[in-house]
């Protein structure tokens, strides 16, 4: 365990973290894209629901 531990540890110091700047930039960039993402999906289902009503007269 201890071997472990002290390998992992060894790896963690190898990484390469991201700056500040670069972390808040990454992480606007992904609120963006899953932001378009659920617009997309949201115009997707109406647009299809309502298709679904046309056709099936409900």
């Amino acid at each position: 365990m201890a071997s472990f531990v002290a390998d992992s540890w060894s790896e963690l110091k190898k990484v390469k973290w991201p700056s500040r700047k670069e972390l808040i930039s990454y992480s606007l960039v992904v609120i963006v894209v899953v932001g378009f993402i659920t617009i997309y999906f949201a115009i997707l289902d109406l647009g299809i629901s309502e298709l679904l009503r046309a056709v099936f007269k409900l």
